[in-house]
């Protein structure tokens, strides 16, 4: 006699959880983060991602192993997310979340 498998989440024997709802988003990097970007994203600056609802502003950042001290500007759909904010504004289906780093001229 074989055991019953427990699901991952805990639930009922032999039935796997639920995969955690997904949304769409743009990621947009500008300038030396563009570098960050897979070749073919690079000439459009645009990267598509899947990404977990609730997924936020600072997870993308860690999870695109984007340097801290080079994301300077930060925006959801032209709106400025301050760093304090980033780790608890959440993105939505649809949203650009669109990054600078500091920019100096003269």
């Amino acid at each position: 006699m074989t055991a019953a498998r427990e699901s991952p989440a805990g639930g009922a024997p032999g039935i796997a959880a639920p995969a955690a709802p997904r949304v769409r988003v743009v990621l947009k990097l500008y300038a030396t983060l563009a570098d960050h970007l897979p070749a073919e994203a690079r000439t459009t600056h645009r990267l598509p991602l899947d990404v977990a609802a609730g997924t936020t502003v600072q997870q993308v950042i860690d999870e695109r192993k984007l340097p801290p001290k080079l994301c300077h500007l930060v925006l959801v759909n032209g709106y400025y997310v301050a760093p304090a904010q980033r780790s608890t504004h959440a993105l939505e289906s649809g949203d650009e979340l669109a990054i600078w780093p500091p920019i100096a001229g003269g």
